[in-house]
């Protein structure tokens, strides 16, 4: 069974930090690229971070670049997303996506999200 769970989300101030983590399980972990969404209320899902399978490559949103660093455990079947300077405007659900694909297939997962706020 195919699990991905998210943890460390929490009410922070503005300019402080929460490290996510996403536990996953029940496929291979290393052969999927990993990425961390988020979906404010009345707004739509969008991409804040991704990571390639070995780790070597990243990738992220404008609005958190320099701020947020999205990082991987294959041992541990892990990935992780710190975030750092946050913003009110980072407020949101935040969720974890492990994707694969070939030129036949295609395999991706969602976790059921944890809740950032940012608020004084």
């Amino acid at each position: 069974q195919v699990q991905l769970v998210e943890s460390g989300g929490g009410l922070v101030q503005p300019g402080g930090s929460l490290r996510l983590s996403c536990a996953a399980s029940g496929f291979i972990f290393s052969s999927y690229v990993l990425s961390w969404y988020r979906q404010a209320p009345g707004k739509e899902r969008e991409l804040v971070a991704a990571i390639t399978s070995a780790g070597d490559y990243t990738n992220y949103a404008d609005s958190v670049k320099g701020r947020f660093t999205i990082s991987r455990d294959n041992a541990k079947n892990t990935v992780y997303l710190q975030m750092n300077s946050l913003k009110p405007e980072d407020t949101a659900l935040y969720y974890c996506n492990a994707r694969y694909r070939t030129t036949v297939r295609s395999y991706e997962y969602w976790g059921q999200g944890t809740q950032v706020t940012v608020s004084s």
